[in-house]
């Protein structure tokens, strides 16, 4: 049995763990269960996926934005979906393209493993295992997948010093006191940096709902962020037309 020594067990607090399965609807919730109970402090999804395709990836994605989960197992054989093909599918979305996926199957051959990490996915686990097993392998997944994605506590943008944890930007001895929307909206442009960040992206991650009244309050704090930056001509943030907005930093242009 897999004891508390073997992982951290703070490692799955508050996480969501997505269970795509090619289940009954028995079957999947006494596996949902038993990992729950292995996992007491992470939420184990298990939606029971429709017979057709088409409504089968529509109920994923709809699954993955409302319910944001921070794991996916994936069963290779899935009622008339293949599970390579559905994660090929995730790893496309943009939205879901860096979630860590865990295929389970009870294909053994090598070059059916080869297919499933080809696909995208980052583990691959043969039916039957253990239950010991997979939580070492959700452990293991997970934490490769949390160091890789790290994120950096200051950003430096031209020459100023964005400190997302303290919402401040600071240039010299000047210091800008950020409001926790504009210290949000920031961060989000910062891991985009040179990138466009979408409107509908930035609105549902930081209010919640893209709506007519949000989009405005959001351009509100584009233009505060704008002429924070006026001070230095290298650090533009451009509204792209139709789509959202892009910071961008032009090493040669305060020089």
């Amino acid at each position: 049995m897999v004891t508390t020594d073997q992982y951290n067990p703070n490692l799955m607090v508050g996480k969501k763990i997505l269970y795509v399965h090619g289940f009954g609807s028995s079957g999947a919730s006494g596996t949902a269960k038993t990992i729950q109970i292995l996992l007491p402090s992470a939420e184990v999804i298990a939606p029971d996926l429709p017979l057709h395709p088409a409504e089968a990836m529509d109920l994923l994605h709809q699954t993955c934005q409302t319910e944001k989960p921070d794991l996916i197992l994936l069963d290779w054989m899935l009622p008339n979906v293949s599970g390579i093909e559905l994660c090929k599918t995730i790893r496309k979305n943009i939205g879901l393209c860096n979630l860590p996926i865990i295929m389970l199957t009870a294909r053994d051959a090598v070059m059916d493993k080869v297919s499933g990490l080809d696909a995208g996915a980052d583990d691959y686990i043969t039916k039957p295992f253990s239950m010991d097993e997979l939580l070492m392998r959700i452990h293991a997944v997970y934490s490769r997948y949390e160091l890789a994605n790290e994120k950096p506590s200051t950003y430096q943008i031209g020459s100023f010093t964005f400190d997302s944890p303290r919402h401040t930007l600071t240039k010299g001895d000047k210091v800008q006191k950020l409001t926790s929307k504009e210290s949000d909206l920031l961060l989000m442009l910062c891991e985009n940096l040179g990138n466009t960040l979408e409107r509908p992206v930035a609105l549902k991650a930081i209010w919640d709902e893209d709506t007519y009244f949000n989009a405005r309050s959001m351009d509100v704090y584009v233009t505060k962020l704008r002429k924070y930056f006026a001070e230095d001509p290298s650090v533009q943030l451009l509204n792209v037309h139709g789509v959202g907005f892009k910071l961008v930093v032009n090493e040669t242009a305060g020089n």
